[in-house]
C-alpha cells in the first residue's frame, strides 16, 4: 500500500493547500470512509468541473495546481481526490477507461470531433479491506444543468456515472479500460488526447469559459 500513500510529482498530497483543504472538509469523519465520503462531496462540488481546461502543460495537472484554479476536467479533479485522501492516510490511486459521453454540448462535440473521451478518470480508494471506484467530475450545479443525477458515494460502493440521466437516456458507456495506477500518466493521456482532439488543442481561444452554463443554455 507505500506507493498508494506517498506524495508524487502529480498527487502532491503534502502541499499545504491540499493538507488544508482535505483536514477542513475530512475532520468531521470518525472513520476512514466517512473522511473519504466528505471529502469526495467536497472534491465533487466545490471545484467545477471544466472539460475545456485541458493544457498541454505538466504543471497543470498538478493536484495542488487544480485545486487553487478552482475547476478541471475529470481527470484533474481525480487526481485533486488521490491528493487529498493521501494526505489523510487514505491508501489511494487512478483509473482510466475510454467512454462514450452522450452528456455533451454542441462546442465541445464540434471541437473533439466525437463523443468518445479517451483516457476519463476516477480515483479507486482502499476502505474497509477492498478498493472501491469513485468518480468526483460532475459538481451539483452543472448535473442540474444537464438534467443527470448527480453521482453520490458511500464508501463502500463503486461510484461511476449511472447509464442513463433523469429522462431514461443514456448518457455514459465505458468502452475500453485502461487500468489502474499508482501515479498520473501524463504523457500518455496528453499523447493520446493530442492525436485523438487535434482541433481542441489548435483552437484553445474558441473555448467555452463556463461549461455549465454551456449545458444550460443547450437544455433549456
Amino acid at each position: 500500500m507505500e506507493e498508494y500513500l506517498h506524495p508524487t510529482y502529480y498527487i502532491d498530497s503534502d502541499h499545504p493547500a491540499i493538507m488544508a483543504f482535505a483536514e477542513q472538509h475530512g475532520r468531521s469523519g470518525k472513520t476512514e470512509t466517512e473522511k473519504a465520503i466528505r471529502i469526495y462531496y467536497a472534491v465533487r462540488d466545490k471545484l467545477r468541473y471544466n472539460p475545456y481546461s485541458i493544457e498541454p502543460k505538466k504543471e497543470s495537472m498538478k493536484a495542488s495546481t487544480i485545486l487553487l484554479r478552482g475547476h478541471g476536467y475529470c481527470v484533474a479533479k481525480a487526481v485533486v481526490l488521490a491528493a487529498c485522501l493521501r494526505s489523510q492516510k487514505i491508501p489511494a490511486r487512478l483509473g482510466f477507461a475510454d467512454v462514450q459521453n452522450h452528456l455533451n454540448t454542441e462546442r465541445l462535440r464540434s471541437l473533439m470531433g466525437t463523443d468518445i473521451f479517451v483516457y476519463h478518470g476516477y480515483t479507486e480508494i482502499f476502505l474497509n479491506e477492498k478498493w472501491v471506484k469513485a468518480t468526483p467530475a460532475f459538481n451539483l450545479e452543472l448535473c442540474t444543468n444537464f438534467n443527470v443525477k448527480p453521482l453520490e458515494f458511500d464508501g463502500t460502493r463503486d461510484s461511476i456515472f449511472h447509464p442513463f440521466d433523469k429522462s431514461g437516456h443514456r448518457h455514459m458507456e465505458y468502452v475500453k479500460d485502461h487500468g489502474t495506477f499508482s501515479d498520473l500518466p501524463w504523457e500518455i493521456i496528453l499523447a493520446e488526447s493530442m492525436k485523438q482532439y487535434p482541433l481542441y488543442f489548435e483552437n484553445l481561444e474558441v473555448r467555452s469559459k463556463d461549461f455549465s452554463a454551456e449545458a444550460l443554455k443547450e437544455n433549456q
